[in-house]
């Protein structure tokens, strides 16, 4: 088999678990790693359980996530890990808070706890303990808890097509989404390699996709029931896939590579 060309389409990390993506341009990959500054900050609800000086990887309900928080996707934020502020845009107006500072994170999470109508009975509690991810899949193993979920847009289209509506790609929050790949090709590629100059991101496994994928990411609304839609057109819940970088360097949005399949060893 032939290489096959794919693009970078686009790029995002998501500094905090649950909140808003934020685009890239590049980005400088290591190996063994993920998206740097993705998903190290998250609001762990107020008995999650969740020990930043011994951290271990939980359930993402016991964190505030659009699983469980549909509104959460219309707010629209901002955070900078370097200046640790925060922005929350509700309907146009943004309150930003300094999370540098204990009064600051007490703050934004107050706001959060009634902005989004949250029934638990304490707030949230802003945590991160680096190198330590919160990722969907952290809970399956350390090698996991860095993988990069890439997304083929040519499957969310061709899912959109047989629902008879749009498909945003938004709704599954991918790090990396690309443009090439015939569609939902990318489920039987698991061990392959993607290719984009020195940089090797090897498929490790199919995205299993949850209730969050339900909420649409313009609206906030819970209107396409994902999950239950993609088993009944094609048997399974899987859109998407993980990759581990398997050798480092820099990628960019609008980068060509490729797929190649003569790669395929497995998982390792």
């Amino acid at each position: 088999m032939t290489e096959i060309p794919v693009t970078i389409s686009r790029l995002n990390r998501f500094p905090v678990k649950g909140m808003s993506a934020e685009p890239l341009g590049a980005v400088t990959l290591s190996k063994g790693e993920g998206i740097p500054g993705d998903r190290l900050y998250g609001f762990a609800r107020y008995d999650s359980g969740f020990d930043p000086k011994n951290p271990e990887p939980l359930p993402k309900e016991r964190f505030v996530v659009l699983v469980k928080e549909a509104a959460l996707a219309g707010l629209k934020t901002r955070f900078s890990p370097d200046g640790q502020m925060l922005e929350i845009d509700v309907n146009g107006k943004v309150h930003t808070f300094d999370m540098s500072v204990a009064d600051g994170r007490s703050e934004a999470a107050r706001f959060l706890h009634k902005v989004l109508k949250l029934g638990d009975p304490e707030p949230p509690v802003f945590v991160s303990s680096a190198p330590h991810r919160f990722t969907d899949v952290s809970v399956v193993s350390p090698q996991m808890m860095n993988a990069i979920s890439v997304l083929n847009l040519a499957s969310v289209k061709a899912l959109g097509d047989r629902l008879g509506t749009e498909v945003h790609p938004s709704r599954f929050r991918a790090n990396i989404e690309i443009d090439g790949l015939p569609p939902f090709s990318e489920l039987d590629a698991v061990g392959q390699v993607l290719k984009f100059g020195d940089v090797r991101l090897r498929i490790l496994s199919r995205t299993r996709r949850c209730a969050a994928t339900e909420v649409n990411p313009v609206t906030a609304e819970r209107d396409l029931k994902v999950p239950y839609l993609l088993r009944k057109e094609l048997g399974h819940m899987d859109m998407g896939v993980y990759v581990e970088v398997e050798a480092g360097g820099q990628i960019r949005a609008g980068q060509d590579g490729e797929l190649n399949p003569q790669e395929n060893q497995g998982l390792f």
